[in-house]
């Protein structure tokens, strides 16, 4: 699936099924909350904390499917193509850090 793909999946999945799009004030405050789940994970997964027994069946790439989910629903509502987005994202990176990650000395081996 391409990203342009899934940004007219969900966006035919919110006409069909799931009526209208919520607003982007409300779907902003879901991502904030659907990233809080994906951190409490990882953070049991790879950090310090310990798994409570509500964390324990959840799942960290449904957690993800979420979060990219509602990253989409924000995209189509505000006509951003996510496509054209990330491509012009990783141009500006490399020019920005074209050199600086490997002058990092603390990402050095």
């Amino acid at each position: 699936m391409t990203i342009q793909q899934a940004q007219q999946d969900v966006d035919q999945w919110i006409k069909t099924v799931g009526v209208r799009y919520f607003s982007e004030l409300t779907n902003m405050a879901i991502l904030t909350e659907e990233v809080g789940e994906l951190a409490r994970i990882m953070a049991r997964t790879y950090g310090d904390q310990s798994f409570k027994e509500s964390d324990k069946k959840k799942d960290l790439a449904d957690e993800m499917a979420d979060v990219l989910w509602v990253l989409i629903c924000l995209a189509n509502q505000t006509g951003v193509n996510l496509t054209d987005a990330l491509q012009k994202n990783l141009v500006k990176k490399n020019i920005r850090d074209a050199d600086r990650h490997q002058q990092n000395e603390k990402l050095k081996k």
